[in-house]
């Protein structure tokens, strides 16, 4: 049995996120040699070195990283065990922090609605969001390591969770479209301003399938900066529809035919934070959005991979209360792997 105490699992947290014993021991208020003391408990109790040591400070070895993604989870859950059971049968309002992470898009359109709402019902509730690209493993990645207890991702229609062993529920589909300058006569014969995030595998199949797209001409990495582009008449832009919402002067939007190209968003959580209080009234809110034109809400049949596990209940009470939200927005971008998916 592998025993660690809370406060192991805090220090690996706080050396992997500040790469340094002493930066980790300043954040803990404790020694040097203390938390040396406590990562190697932790490296004897696993059976394997969790940092490499040396002139440019600590790294997480692979095995590592994964022990400190656990102990982010397990930390959480031990925050989430008070509110938890101090709440456990009743219908007040729920207080605690949420930490949520999505794509720009979905952050700056459809989680503002969202959140004001949740503050209304819960107005002890906080939340904290990060702001993350779509690449790599996204945030499904974000909730996987412990940084987020529910993600906005894109979900493979049909297919599995972006990251094993989490829960995955589809919420809208989006068909994309074409962007172009306004009046412009051949929009589909201007260059094209490519982003980043393009690539994934719900456009990769008809991208191919397309002859009249030409080789990207600008390649930026921010869905904005293609969109402000474009309204310029820099050229033409393959988008999400959700990236198109409150589009600038100058910009045109027309459909990409009887069969466009679409991607599923939805939220991932994990297992253990799907049952409680705080993130089943997160996903109601989320349900009950409506939706901006374009989207289309996912069917209920088929949409969990894999399904909640037992005793979480799809929504949660909602008491009423009339509060100023208490939501703060983290704008950094994750540390996600910038290789495309």
């Amino acid at each position: 049995m592998t025993d660690l105490a809370p406060h192991e699992l805090r220090t690996l947290v706080a050396v992997e996120e500040e790469r340094s014993f002493t930066a980790a021991a300043a954040r803990l208020g404790t020694t040097q040699s203390a938390v040396s003391h406590a990562v190697r408990a932790c490296e004897r109790k696993l059976g394997t070195v969790l940092f490499d040591r040396g002139r440019h400070g600590a790294r997480p070895t692979e095995g590592g990283a994964r022990a400190v993604a656990y102990a982010r989870r397990i930390l959480r859950l031990l925050d989430a065990m008070g509110p938890e059971v101090r709440g456990a049968g009743a219908d007040g309002p729920l207080t605690g922090t949420l930490r949520i992470a999505a794509f720009r898009s979905a952050a700056a359109h459809l989680l503002p609605p969202v959140l004001a709402r949740l503050a209304e019902r819960h107005p002890g509730l906080g939340t904290r969001v990060r702001i993350v690209r779509e690449l790599g493993r996204g945030s499904a990645g974000e909730v996987a390591d412990g940084r987020a207890d529910l993600g906005l991702a894109t979900l493979d229609a049909g297919g599995p969770p972006p990251v094993p062993g989490l829960v995955a529920v589809r919420l809208y589909e989006e068909s994309y479209a074409l962007a172009h300058p306004q009046g412009h006569p051949a929009p589909r014969e201007l260059p094209l301003v490519d982003w980043d995030e393009n690539c994934g595998s719900y456009t990769r199949d008809w991208w191919q399938r397309q002859d009249w797209i030409p080789p990207a001409t600008v390649d930026v990495e921010d869905d904005t900066v293609a969109v402000s582009l474009v309204a310029q008449g820099l050229g033409m832009a393959i988008m999400p529809r959700t990236a198109l919402l409150g589009a600038p002067a100058g910009l045109a939007v027309t459909d990409l035919g009887p069969r466009p190209p679409s991607r599923s968003v939805g939220y991932v959580t994990t297992p253990e934070l799907a049952g409680t209080a705080a993130v089943r009234a997160l996903i109601r809110e989320l349900r009950e959005l409506p939706l901006p034109a374009g989207l289309v809400a996912a069917r209920p049949s088929g949409a969990a991979r894999p399904s909640a596990p037992a005793g979480a209940p799809e929504e949660a009470p909602a008491p009423a209360a009339a509060q100023p939200p208490t939501a703060s927005w983290s704008l950094r971008n994750s540390s996600a792997s910038p290789s495309r998916v």
